[in-house]
C-alpha cells in the first residue's frame, strides 16, 4: 500500500475527454476501437474507486490521470499534424487500413499504453506523491487485474467467430504472440529501472527512447494487415 503524501487528481476530466472522442470518431476507426476499450477500463477503475475497493484511492486516481495524459497527448499530436511517440505511431498510421481487424487495433493501443506509457506514468505518480515505485505496487496490481479481465472480454468480443476461420487462423497466431500479462510485468520492471536511473538523466532518456521504439515495433507487428 502506498505510504506517502498524496495529491487527489480528478478522473472526471479524462472520462469526459474519452467520451467526447468516442462520440466524435467513426466506429471503425482504429483509434476509436482502442478508445472504447480504454473508456471501459477508466469507468471500471472509477467504479471501484467509488466503492472503496482500492488500497489507496488517491494513489490510484493520480496514477490513472497521469496514465491517461500520455494517450491523450498522442491523440492531440496526431490531430495537430505532429508525430505521436513511436509506440503510438503504428495505430495512428494504420487506423483506417481495411485489412486490419478491430481486435488488432484494440491490442495495439493497449500495447502502446501498457508497454510504454504505464512505466512513465508510475514514475510521474511517484514524483507527484513523493514516494517510490514499491509504495505503489498494490495499486499497480489492483489496476492490472481490471486490465486482465478486460483483455479476455476484448478477445471474446472482437476476434472473428468460427465462420471466419480463414481470417481467424492467422489472426489467432498473430495475437497469440502478445500477452497483456507479460506487458504489464515488463512495464513494472521498466518503471523501477527508470526510477533507479533518476540521477542519470541522459541514460534515463536513452532508455525511454529505446522503450518507445521497441513497443512501437511490437505495435507494428500487431497491426499486420490480414487477407479478407
Amino acid at each position: 500500500m502506498a505510504q506517502c503524501e498524496q495529491v487527489l487528481s480528478p478522473v472526471d476530466g479524462g472520462v469526459a475527454r474519452l467520451s467526447a472522442l468516442d462520440a466524435a470518431l467513426p466506429a471503425r476507426d482504429g483509434v476509436a476501437v482502442f478508445n472504447r476499450v480504454y473508456l471501459a477500463v477508466t469507468r471500471a477503475v472509477d467504479r471501484r474507486i467509488d466503492a472503496g475497493l482500492f488500497p489507496d484511492a488517491r494513489a490510484v486516481i493520480t496514477l490513472d490521470v497521469r496514465f491517461a495524459e500520455y494517450y491523450l497527448a498522442a491523440v492531440d499530436a496526431a490531430a495537430d499534424g505532429r508525430r505521436p511517440p513511436a509506440c503510438w505511431r503504428p495505430l495512428f498510421q494504420l487506423r483506417r487500413h481495411p485489412g486490419v481487424r478491430p481486435v488488432q487495433f484494440a491490442l495495439a493501443g493497449i500495447n502502446a499504453h501498457i508497454g510504454h506509457d504505464l512505466a512513465l506514468a508510475v514514475v510521474d505518480t511517484c514524483r507527484t506523491l513523493g514516494c517510490e515505485p514499491a509504495d505503489l505496487e498494490d495499486e499497480f496490481e489492483a489496476v492490472g487485474e481490471i486490465l486482465l479481465s478486460l483483455e479476455e472480454r476484448i478477445r471474446d468480443e472482437l476476434v472473428p467467430g468460427p465462420e471466419s476461420l480463414r481470417i481467424a487462423d492467422p489472426l489467432t497466431h498473430l495475437l497469440g504472440a502478445w500477452s497483456l500479462d507479460r506487458a504489464r510485468d515488463a512495464a513494472w520492471t521498466a518503471a523501477r529501472a527508470l526510477w533507479a536511473l533518476g540521477r542519470l538523466p541522459d541514460v534515463a532518456a536513452e532508455f525511454t527512447e529505446r522503450l518507445d521504439t521497441a513497443v512501437g515495433f511490437a505495435g507494428r507487428m500487431l497491426l499486420t494487415p490480414l487477407p479478407d
